[in-house]
């Protein structure tokens, strides 16, 4: 079982835009002015290219999957939510808290996989939808897939027994805690406050209020020799949660993240994750703060196994 992979997932988007339907749940998404939302779609391409190409550049197997124009999806861009793609060649589908994100899961997209993965098995947890219960992806569960462990803040796009019927199918034991921001108010998605590599991982404890279910994290995390990158809340802000550890070419580690998240993190913190990884980052301020998610978000990881 690898932690990490050199091949990835992204959606360039057809319709990026503000999205009313998760904005009462994602706190990290800001209000613009018309303006600026006029030109959302073309800074979003922008960056989304500028991004592919640097990922391209340090070695990284990017396959882009171009968005349909219609029925407009203003966050198509963050794929990792709907679908993951396992190394057993099974993927899960996942059900969405906001209805025009359920649009996103295209059977298009998962025939063009095909084409170059392995796909055996399908799971369709989206039949939850119907029971107001969801889970979504990569943005609700952080996995250790080394240990297989799932880490998990439990938030209105997190359900509990949706979390436990994941970690049955694939043998994972859940690590489960509450996630908060500053305000007092629940953290939407775990990936924003927490990524695991293949020898640490960055997290804000602060935000885990409970001192018990803090400690079980920590020592879990102690337990399977992750370094601790411990980030505050004001860094969670700036998106140094959403990162992510892929591997290039030669097989080399890299920690992808935003340049915003870059800048964030402290020059201590960085020497840290220098020990393990290279950093390869890229500007994507309009993603960010229109889209409310970062670098971590627009890539879905591709574990399949490859057809010759």
């Amino acid at each position: 079982m690898k932690q990490t992979t050199q091949h990835i997932m992204m959606v360039r988007p057809a319709s990026f835009g503000y999205n009313t339907q998760t904005a009462i749940s994602n706190a990290f998404q800001h209000k613009v002015t018309d303006a600026e939302l006029q030109e959302a779609q073309q800074k979003a391409l922008a960056e989304f290219d500028g991004f592919v190409a640097e990922l391209r550049k340090h070695g990284v197997k990017v396959n882009v999957i171009f968005d349909s124009e219609e029925p407009k999806k203003p966050d198509a861009i963050f794929p990792n939510n709907w679908i993951t793609m396992h190394a057993d060649g099974s993927i899960v589908l996942y059900p969405m808290y906001a209805p025009n994100r359920r649009w996103e899961r295209r059977r298009s997209i998962i025939d063009l996989l095909k084409t170059h993965y392995q796909i055996i098995k399908e799971y369709d947890l989206s039949v939850y939808e119907e029971e107001n219960k969801f889970l979504e992806g990569t943005g609700s569960m952080i996995f250790d897939r080394i240990n297989k462990i799932c880490y998990a803040c439990l938030s209105v796009r997190t359900d509990k027994s949706l979390l436990e019927k994941f970690c049955q199918i694939y043998e994972y034991t859940p690590v489960v805690f509450t996630s908060v921001d500053a305000s007092g108010k629940e953290i939407y998605h775990t990936n924003v406050m927490m990524s695991v590599a293949e020898k640490y991982a960055v997290i804000c404890l602060e935000s885990i209020r409970d001192s018990k279910e803090r400690e079980h994290v920590v020592n879990t995390l102690k337990k399977t020799n992750k370094e601790i990158i411990d980030i505050t809340l004001e860094q969670v802000n700036h998106l140094c949660g959403n990162v992510i550890e892929l591997t290039n070419d030669k097989g080399e580690s890299l920690l992808v993240m935003s340049e915003q998240s870059y800048k964030a993190f402290r020059p201590e913190q960085l020497a840290q994750i220098q020990k393990y990884s290279k950093i390869v980052y890229a500007p994507l301020y309009t993603i960010e703060k229109i889209g409310g998610g970062g670098a971590r978000c627009m890539i879905a990881e591709i574990f399949l196994p490859e057809k010759n």
